[in-house]
C-alpha cells in the first residue's frame, strides 16, 4: 500500500483507497492475462509431460470418485421422490424416468459435479502449488532452466479438462440408477423398463451441450486451482488461502459459465 494514501492520521480517505482498490484490481487482471497468455505459449511450443498428465487423471480421478458416487445416487433419489407426488397428482407418474434423465443430463449432472470438483480438485491444487511455492520448490525449478508451467501447470489443467466430462457422464449414469431406486420405493419397475423410458426422452441435441460445457468446467478449475496456488504468497498461511480462494473463485465463476452456456444453448 502506497504512503500517499494515507492521511495525517495514519488512516486511508476513502478517495484514495478507491484509487488503491482500483489500482490492484487493474494489477490483477494484468496478471491473469499474463497467467494465461503463458500457458497458451507453453501448450503449443512445449512437449507435453505425458507421464505427469497420466498421473494428475488419475489423482483427479481417485480424489473424486467416491464423492461423485454418493452424490450421483443420492441426486437422483431426491429428484425421484421430490418428483413423484405432484406428477401422482397430475396422473403423469410414466414421465417420471424421462424428466429425471433429462434434468440430470442437460444440469444437475455437469453443474453439481463440477462444484464437487471444484471444491476436492481446485482445493488440493491450490494447497499443493501454493505449498510449493512456500518451500521454494518452484524457484527452484526456474533457476535450474525448468519450465515450472510446463511441468505443474499444464497436466494438471488439461487432467481437469479431459476427467470432469468423464465423471459427469459417470455421475449422470449413477443419477439415474439412484431414480430408478426411487422409482422402486414405491412401485415395482425393472431397471431395463425404466431406462427405456428415461432414454425416450432424451435427445442427442440434450447430451451434447451437456459435454461441452463440461470441458469448460473443467478448464476452469485447473487454471484457477493452478492460479492461486502458483501466485501464492510467501508465508505458511499463504497455503490455506490460496486453496479456499481456489474453491470460492472456481465455484463462482462455474456458475457464470454454466449462464452463459444455457443461453447460448437456448439459442441454439
Amino acid at each position: 500500500m502506497s504512503k500517499k494514501a494515507l492521511t495525517k492520521t495514519g488512516h486511508l480517505s476513502f478517495p484514495n483507497m478507491v484509487k488503491e482498490k482500483g489500482f490492484m484490481f487493474f494489477i490483477k487482471v494484468a496478471n491473469v492475462v499474463d497467467y494465461l497468455k503463458n500457458i497458451v505459449r507453453n501448450l503449443f511450443s512445449n512437449r507435453l509431460e505425458f507421464q505427469e498428465f497420466l498421473k494428475q487423471c488419475y489423482q483427479i480421478g481417485n480424489k473424486s470418485v467416491g464423492l461423485i458416487s454418493i452424490t450421483g445416487i443420492i441426486i437422483g433419489l431426491v429428484l425421484t421422490i421430490q418428483s413423484r407426488p405432484p406428477l401422482v397428482e397430475f396422473g403423469a407418474v410414466a414421465m417420471l424416468p424421462g424428466m429425471v434423465a433429462v434434468s440430470l443430463i442437460r444440469e444437475m449432472g455437469p453443474v453439481i459435479t463440477a462444484l464437487i470438483c471444484a471444491g476436492k480438485i481446485g482445493s488440493s491444487m491450490g494447497a499443493e502449488l501454493g505449498s510449493m511455492r512456500v518451500t521454494e520448490q518452484i524457484d527452484a525449478m526456474e533457476v535450474s532452466n525448468t519450465n515450472p508451467v510446463n511441468f505443474l501447470i499444464i497436466p494438471r489443467v488439461l487432467a481437469a479438462t479431459v476427467m470432469i466430462p468423464i465423471l459427469t457422464l459417470y455421475a449422470d449414469a449413477l443419477g439415474i440408477f439412484g431414480s430408478w431406486l426411487g422409482v422402486n420405493i414405491k412401485d415395482d419397475v425393472s431397471l431395463q423398463l425404466f431406462l427405456s423410458h428415461a432414454f425416450k426422452s432424451v435427445e442427442f441435441i440434450d447430451i451434447i451441450p451437456a459435454v461441452i460445457k463440461s470441458f469448460f468446467f473443467g478448464a476452469v478449475i485447473g487454471l484457477v486451482g493452478c492460479y492461486k496456488g502458483y501466485n501464492a504468497g510467501r508465508g505458511t498461511e499463504s497455503v490455506g488461502i490460496a486453496a479456499n480462494s481456489a474453491v470460492v473463485t472456481a465455484s463462482l465463476l462455474l456458475i457464470i459459465v454454466d449462464l452463459i452456456a444455457v443461453q447460448i444453448t437456448d439459442l441454439l
